[in-house]
């Protein structure tokens, strides 16, 4: 097992959420996005799909570390499925009403996956929740895109925004939902040594 002497991670992310996240459970990180492929292979399941990408993710952004720069890279991805139909970032305002009139009604499932690249290699978790939203009806939803919150959001919406009013109950993890499950990056972590007792409560931006 790889001892932390420094607490210290990096977060292979830009969003504000996962870092929130983190830092709510202590974890002291820098914050370094990667842009990479996020192109879905044909034929590739939501899970593998996240798993793929989260992994490629902490990879990215651990090979352009120097040495004396490395530390734990972790590294997430979140996707919304309507079965096996991934709904990614909508693409404009109509992308993402027909997503919204697809998850209406309906029970959808939200994979998370987290990787961790060290030293030692890669590993990997995923969390899968579901989350069942009741009947929307268009004046609603075309009022939720206005508020600028479904653009930047797997499946157009953002669970712990305007959307919660569409939620009729969730099973799984709410953390997962929003796009870091804790449980799971808490697991993986002390895989790699990180105690809740030797965590800082800092967050370092690069």
């Amino acid at each position: 097992m790889t001892s932390l002497s420094n607490p210290l991670i990096w977060l292979a992310s830009a969003s504000p959420r996962r870092s929130a996240l983190l830092k709510q459970i202590g974890v002291a990180h820098r914050v370094r996005p990667v842009d990479i492929d996020e192109s879905r292979h044909e034929g590739e399941l939501p899970l593998p799909y996240v798993q793929r990408l989260a992994m490629a993710k902490a990879e990215t952004l651990w090979s352009r570390l120097s040495e004396g720069e490395r530390a734990p890279v972790l590294g997430s991805d979140t996707t919304v499925a309507l079965g096996n139909d991934v709904l990614g970032k909508p693409r404009d305002r109509e992308d993402a009403l027909r997503m919204l009139r697809r998850l209406s009604a309906q029970t959808h499932q939200v994979y998370t996956a987290i990787a961790v690249r060290d030293s030692l290699g890669c590993e990997s978790r995923v969390s899968v929740s579901d989350v069942s939203m009741r009947e929307l009806h268009d004046d609603e939803i075309a009022a939720y895109w206005d508020t600028g919150e479904p653009r930047d959001k797997a499946g157009a919406y953002g669970i712990q925004g305007f959307a919660a009013l569409f939620i009729e109950r969730i099973s799984g993890s709410y953390s997962g939902i929003v796009g870091l499950p804790l449980f799971e990056t808490g697991e993986l972590l002390r895989t790699k040594g990180w105690t809740v007792r030797a965590a800082a409560h800092e967050q370092v931006r690069a």
